[in-house]
């Protein structure tokens, strides 16, 4: 089970991260979604909105992390309509 927190990072921890833009992001001013991890070494992720970088983030375990790639690549988090 992935059971991220949603956490208020501090200026110092937020400017550390090395934020990413997902590839599957809409360029047309759709949801955004952007991940990195924290500089601390201690191996989670942070994941935040784009359009709203100042709001809070979800931060996820090293291992939480890698369940939620794994899940997205065997496509588990596809909608079938």
């Amino acid at each position: 089970m992935i059971t991220g927190t949603v956490q208020q990072l501090s200026a110092q921890e937020l400017a550390g991260i090395n934020w990413k833009i997902s590839s599957r992001s809409s360029n047309n001013g759709g949801s955004c979604v952007e991940a990195g991890p924290l500089a601390d070494g201690s191996g989670r992720v942070a994941v935040r909105h784009s359009h709203h970088p100042e709001g809070s983030v979800i931060v996820y375990t090293r291992a939480e992390w890698v369940a939620f790639l794994a899940g997205a690549r065997d496509g588990e988090f596809d909608f079938n309509e």
